[in-house]
């Protein structure tokens, strides 16, 4: 416990200084954890950004669509740019 923590729970986030640390980190927990890991996920973009690999198995694909639908639906601004990015193309 650390005096500047406002958890009442247990943390489900994962914040890493770099993308190798990341990695190295998320692939230790997949291997020893006894949970079901999703990601990787960038923020502090303008939009939500999902990331996929080559190796993803399609239950990795179906779990980032989903976040991804989620995000779309939370995010009213990202239905109006996705309307303008299609209306840029159109032209």
């Amino acid at each position: 416990e650390y005096p500047f923590m406002d958890f009442d729970g247990p943390a489900n986030v994962l914040i890493c200084p770099n993308l190798a640390a990341a990695n190295i980190a998320y692939k230790l927990l997949q291997e020893l954890g006894d949970a079901e890991m999703t990601g990787p996920i960038l923020s502090g973009m303008n939009l939500p950004v999902q990331l996929l690999a080559r190796s993803d198995g399609v239950r990795d694909i179906v779990h980032m669509g989903a976040i991804c639908v989620r995000d779309a639906i939370r995010n009213e601004s990202y239905w109006e740019t996705l309307e303008r990015i299609s209306h840029l193309e159109e032209e």
